[in-house]
């Protein structure tokens, strides 16, 4: 009798596995072709099948992962068109048409969107006063608050009636996925604070161009980006000597140096200078004590704060044992500050993600002024 029982189990677990491989096989075959393959970016991919308008968004990395971890690997979006049908076995989120009501949880959601000259889709958002975008902050009264995940307001989330939630994490699958499946909101990740490539983060506008209908209108605004941002690097591409570049502020008494692959530092190389801290060979920001920071900092030749901070008083009011460093003694201390609003927000964080060339633009003239001749855009001197 155990026999038997054991042997009619193993034959349903083998049934099992089998209905997977043959629900993940017709999820393949359906939907195997490129519509969309991202030259930068690495944590997205758009896919399409013959015969079928209907496609399928992949995200590959949807949050920051150790080293030893997989990527984070997030729900797939059926973006559904027409008549056509579910395909079987799909187990994604479904998307039934173009996006017209979006929520967005993040600023840079809210650049993408308003480069494609859609920002008039977004119906709410997480911290809307920290919205730099003219074309948003115009209608802000138009556009719910729907708070901030741990204290989302689902009752205001549901009155704006959205089709798409773009969801922001950073260490995990978001806590809203269960609500939102529980109320049929179909929601998608936006991992483009993962990618390193400062144009691959730019690229992630690809997928809402997709999600919104705009396909030939993502590839016209993205294309000329790659193109920009190689312009401006070359002007960095002989020089003789690099500068050495401290980073950020401490964040709740803690002090953050970038890692050597990443966002930051590439940014810094294109632009002709150098970290004055390059030990750090993780894929995460990695802490410094106060006093590795002092003796950091004392050895830069440019200091990159990071915060709110817009005044050298205000710097070394709250880090006084600072303000004997080379870079603030030489007055060559900059914040990405100059395009913040009074709510808070700051278009570095916002527009900067679509205009990375001048991004670039702006560090080249902190660490070569001689090579640009054009206002800063982004980042201002402390006086």
């Amino acid at each position: 009798m155990k026999t038997t029982g054991r042997i009619f189990l193993s034959v349903i677990l083998v049934a099992l596995i089998l209905a997977g491989c043959n629900s993940a096989s017709k999820r393949a075959e359906v939907f195997t072709d490129d519509v969309y393959a991202p030259r930068y970016a690495g944590g997205f991919a758009i896919k399409g099948a013959p015969g079928r308008h209907s496609t399928v968004i992949e995200v590959g990395r949807a949050w920051q992962t150790d080293d030893s971890v997989a990527p984070a690997e997030a729900p797939a979006l059926l973006v559904l068109r027409g008549d056509e049908e579910l395909p079987a076995g799909f187990e994604g989120q479904v998307l039934r048409g173009d996006a017209r009501r979006i929520v967005a949880l993040s600023t840079t959601h809210v650049a993408m969107l308003d480069v494609l000259g859609v920002a008039d889709r977004i119906v709410g958002l997480s911290g809307k006063d920290f919205v730099t975008a003219p074309s948003v902050r115009a209608r802000l009264d138009s556009i719910a608050e729907i708070g901030y995940e741990g204290n989302i307001d689902y009752e205001r989330l549901v009155g704006a009636d959205p089709d798409l939630v773009l969801l922001f994490s950073v260490n995990g699958a978001s806590a809203m996925e269960p609500k939102l499946k529980e109320l049929g909101i179909p929601y998608l990740y936006i991992g483009d604070y993962c990618e390193e490539s400062p144009i691959g983060k730019a690229e992630w506008l690809m997928v809402l161009a997709e999600v919104c209908g705009l396909r030939d209108k993502g590839r016209s605004v993205f294309d000329s980006i790659p193109a920009r941002y190689e312009v401006v690097r070359k002007r960095a591409e002989k020089v003789a000597t690099r500068p050495k570049a401290m980073f950020n502020a401490p964040y709740r008494d803690t002090w953050f140096m970038p890692y050597n692959s990443s966002y930051a530092l590439r940014l810094v190389r294109d632009a002709g200078g150098q970290a004055v801290y390059s030990d750090n060979n993780t894929r995460r920001a990695v802490p410094v004590t106060m006093e590795q920071a002092y003796l950091l900092t004392d050895k830069a030749d440019v200091w990159l704060v990071s915060g709110t901070y817009r005044t050298l008083r205000e710097l070394c009011g709250d880090l006084p044992r600072f303000a004997d460093t080379r870079p603030v003694v030489s007055g060559r201390v900059f914040n990405c500050t100059l395009r913040s609003v009074a709510g808070g927000g700051n278009d570095y964080w916002e527009s900067g993600i679509v205009n990375p060339d001048l991004v670039l633009r702006d560090l080249m003239k902190i660490f070569h002024p001689e090579l640009v001749s054009e206002p800063f855009v982004y980042y201002e001197n402390l006086r």
